[in-house]
């Protein structure tokens, strides 16, 4: 079953005087919302405890929960010794996110830096592969680590190159955020057709199955000549992208993601308008 919900809280969770992160399964069920994502972006600092007390109280409320990994992975950077920590911010995200009830991770892959872009993409490729033996010696091979299309061009994430990186093996599940990949393709994102022309690619390399619940982020953003430069709310009209194509090309094509809105302090908002637009199509 497709479902929508945001990234982390809202500002009008906070107005409404919430404060815990328990108090958001209520807060998105509320609002016939169907999950949420936390984000570890600064760092794995949760008690067991904690995860525990998150998982039972969205639980109660059939609200399922992804988690986002640390922003610094970066999976290119030639140091192997900091590589190592991304493989621990990683796993250290993986372990929280199923303790939270969740099953998918999303991640940054990586950035160029110094190196061309294909010596990093190959990089990448190879410390994915080492992550993916040591997912199954530690027995995590039941979650979902989705690598995310990214909006800047200095880093690395293209459709194409995540999709790389998913063939790796099924752990990998894309996360395509079509905020990134029209900042990134300066404004690429306008019709039904420039949505299904990346969804069909990836379908026709990794199959349709491997596809049918890809993760998925949406928002609007705005963007320079090197990519993205901040996220906007819906009530954009400048930037895009827009919505309902998507909508339209998910429904063509049988798809049922999960749909994260990272919307900047409208994520419930949007995340609503978005299931009540798909329902419309």
């Amino acid at each position: 079953m497709i479902k929508f919900g945001p990234s982390g809280n809202s500002e009008s969770f906070y107005a409404e005087g919430y404060t815990h992160t328990e108090e958001a399964a209520l807060f998105v069920k509320r609002r016939d919302l169907d999950c949420f994502e936390y984000s570890f972006g600064r760092g794995v600092r949760m008690t067991e405890g904690k995860a525990r007390s998150i998982a039972d109280a969205f639980a109660a409320v059939d609200v399922e929960m992804s988690a986002h990994a640390p922003y610094f992975i970066n999976f290119a950077n030639p140091d192997d010794e900091m590589a190592e920590k991304s493989y621990g911010y990683l796993f250290d995200s993986a372990v929280a996110c199923r303790l939270m009830g969740g099953k998918r991770v999303v991640f940054h892959p990586a950035a160029q830096g110094k190196a061309t872009r294909e010596d990093a993409v190959l990089r990448t490729e190879d410390r994915l592969k080492y992550f993916r033996d040591k997912v199954y010696e530690r027995g995590l091979e039941d979650m979902m680590f989705c690598p995310e299309t990214m909006g800047k061009l200095a880093q690395i994430g293209t459709v194409e190159e995540v999709t790389r990186f998913c063939k790796i093996d099924p752990i990998y599940t894309p996360c395509v955020d079509f905020g990134h990949i029209n900042a990134r393709e300066q404004g690429s994102l306008k019709t039904e057709e420039d949505y299904l022309s990346r969804l069909q690619y990836m379908i026709a390399e990794l199959g349709y199955e491997r596809m049918k619940n890809f993760h998925v982020h949406f928002s609007k953003i705005m963007y320079s000549a090197k990519g993205e430069v901040k996220h906007l709310t819906f009530e954009d009209e400048v930037y895009g992208p827009d919505f309902a194509p998507l909508a339209r090309a998910i429904k063509r094509l049988d798809l049922h993601p999960y749909i994260v809105s990272e919307s900047a302090g409208t994520q419930a908002e949007d995340a609503a308008e978005m299931k009540k637009i798909y329902q419309s199509v």
